[in-house]
């Protein structure tokens, strides 16, 4: 794992890569891996999203419960646990914290931090952060947050630095963010990849919708 002052997008990537399994699968701990390291560009543009991963590190607590337990075998990756979960209607059992619906929040919580740093890496030095971060939410995890919390995450983007500020936070050195910002687009494709897999996976099992 890398520094925890900065975002290592190389080992995102190489998590991400590691991943996939066969055509349509993602295995779940290196996604794990992966998405522990993303999740610090939440905790570097500061306060605004620690509400996001502070939920973050719970559903991963879950998960990580499921991967030592009695049916570790069916957590291992998102076919076999939703496929487990499905047929065995354990989704639906009072009790019983599903794992297809613990990843789900964490699934829709990596299309807002793609598409923010995807437009963050696009944009110049003018453009203002907040503006972008609050489209970028709105498109994204705001659908699935009630109104106070997308109200207070909404002002809250406020307070975000300039595009080079925030970047400097982020990444840390010039050298550092020169690097980064070189990775970035293989990084964004990996994030891509994995995003569809889980997506398409999602839509077949018919779990988009778990409560």
């Amino acid at each position: 794992m890398s520094n925890e002052n900065n975002l290592d997008l190389h080992y995102v990537h190489q998590s991400f890569q590691r991943s996939l399994k066969e055509e349509d699968d993602v295995i779940i701990e290196a996604y794990i891996d992966g998405y522990n390291e993303l999740v610090k560009f939440l905790n570097l543009i500061g306060s605004v999203f620690s509400f996001v991963s502070s939920d973050v590190k719970s559903k991963i607590k879950v998960m990580e419960k499921h991967r030592e337990g009695d049916d570790a075998i069916y957590y291992e990756s998102f076919k076999k646990m939703m496929k487990y979960e499905k047929e065995t209607t354990l989704h639906e059992k009072n009790g019983f914290v599903s794992g297809s619906r613990t990843m789900l929040r964490l699934h829709r919580g990596l299309d807002f931090i793609r598409l923010f740093l995807k437009r963050l890496s696009e944009s110049d030095d003018a453009v203002n952060t907040c503006t972008t971060c609050q489209c970028s939410y709105n498109e994204t995890l705001a659908e699935y947050h009630p109104w106070y919390i997308r109200k207070a995450a909404t002002l809250a983007m406020h307070a975000l630095p300039s595009r080079p500020d925030l970047l400097k936070k982020i990444f840390g050195s010039e050298e550092s963010l020169k690097d980064a910002m070189a990775v970035l687009p293989q990084t964004l494709r990996s994030c891509d990849e994995v995003y569809q897999r889980v997506q398409q996976l999602y839509t077949e099992f018919d779990f988009h919708g778990l409560p």
